[in-house]
């Protein structure tokens, strides 16, 4: 079976994911920066409350490994279930509150948690059961769906609760994602027993993370994902601060703003490309070490808008191409019957290195006042990070009956 064809042949997991993907955790987190000029126009929240709901990104630290390990003992399907079920039940509570913060913060924590349930840590597994010459490639088409579904839903949510309130907008997220969800479930192929690339720890969590902690590869990703992470999540929330804090005028950033947003889509789909075709160490290895160099070039203060719109590409390119890479190199190094396990916690350790970033931010900030510092060194870190993942091991043989669910 060719490349492509292989991508023909296995549509329906690739459509389930990107479907689920699109309609769950995901895409709908993007609805509360929709939400909250409404919300807070109509109910009287202070805007120092609102703030508030960064802090839940921690909660992942928590949920992403639970849901991997979910549908690691319970299958797709039956995982992303419980999310599906609760999303559409939480908004439409959301469209009868009567304005009381803490209410709304409390339905917003038990959401998050249940919804993590229909992340790419759930859903990704579905492609690489089925997926293995073109699974880059794939990974980077059911990524993409988010993306499309903010650029396509966000304006016409927003259009929508102009005209019929925040409300209406609730209840029409939660047709949105009972619809989608129950389309994604549909499509996920039924249950087939796969054998495993290593040995199973047995139906215990704890065996099995006692298993990961023996096995250097496990110790070598989390190290790297947490370090290359360590300035990743100033392209969540300051870069436009970043760039003004270097005399770059408001028509100069916008311009970078979409060149960062082209880097992603760029990104995602080259990385599925050389995946696919290069030693996955060294893919990994160049794509984490862009967005320091694009920080030492900000740091650097060189006064060409080119230099700074390249550094900005090189943020974007490793941005889009991170939610390919980490699952890909699971599938690699620890096969199919715990992957949901180690991406969960992979994709918690983006957050703990986000986290640790934000301090060093806050620390740098308040001793110099300026970002130079702050690039730098977690510049370096990330430095490190990145070819820590030169280090991993070789992977074991493809698994027998690689393409059963």
């Amino acid at each position: 079976m060719t490349y492509f064809e292989e991508l023909r042949a296995n549509w329906r997991p690739l459509l389930a994911a990107m479907i689920g993907l699109s309609s769950g955790f995901t895409a709908l987190a993007f609805t509360n920066s929709i939400m909250g000029p409404y919300l807070l126009r109509a109910l009287g929240w202070s805007k120092a409350d609102y703030a508030l709901l960064g802090t839940l990104s921690l909660m992942t630290l928590v949920g992403l490994p639970i849901a991997g390990r979910l549908v690691d003992r319970f299958e797709v399907r039956r995982t992303a279930f419980v999310g599906f079920v609760a999303g559409p039940i939480s908004f439409l509570v959301l469209s009868r509150m009567s304005g009381d913060f803490l209410f709304y913060l409390a339905v917003v924590v038990v959401q998050n948690l249940l919804c993590m349930t229909t992340t790419s840590t759930v859903f990704t597994r579905a492609v690489v059961q089925h997926i293995h010459r073109a699974r880059g490639m794939a990974l980077a088409i059911a990524a993409s769906g988010p993306a499309v579904t903010i650029a396509v839903a966000g304006p016409l949510l927003n259009n929508y609760i102009a005209d019929h309130g925040w409300r209406a907008g609730y209840i029409a997220l939660a047709i949105f994602t009972a619809t989608g969800g129950f389309i994604a479930i549909a499509l996920v192929p039924p249950r087939r027993a796969a054998p495993a690339r290593i040995a199973p720890a047995g139906r215990k969590a704890g065996g099995t993370y006692r298993l990961l902690a023996r096995m250097p590869a496990f110790w070598i990703m989390f190290a790297g994902t947490t370090l290359s992470n360590v300035s990743q999540f100033i392209t969540n929330t300051q870069l436009g601060v970043v760039l003004q804090a270097y005399d770059v005028s408001p028509r100069q950033i916008s311009g970078m703003i979409s060149t960062f947003a082209i880097g992603i889509l760029v990104g995602r789909f080259a990385c599925g490309v050389a995946l696919d075709r290069f030693p996955a160490p060294v893919v990994a290895m160049i794509v984490m070490a862009m967005p320091p160099i694009g920080q030492f070039l900000i740091a650097a203060d060189i006064d060409a808008t080119l230099v700074l719109t390249g550094a900005i590409l090189l943020i974007g390119l490793s941005y889009g191409a991170e939610a390919d890479l980490i699952g890909y190199l699971v599938a690699r190094s620890f096969g199919i019957r715990i992957y949901g396990t180690v991406l969960g916690v992979m994709a918690a350790s983006i957050s703990l290195g986000s986290a640790g970033g934000s301090l060093l931010l806050s620390m740098t900030l308040r001793s110099t006042g300026g970002y130079g510092l702050f690039l730098v060194a977690s510049g370096i870190v990330a430095l490190i990070g990145s070819l820590l993942f030169l280090l991993l091991p070789k992977p074991v043989p493809q698994e027998a009956g690689a393409t059963s669910t």
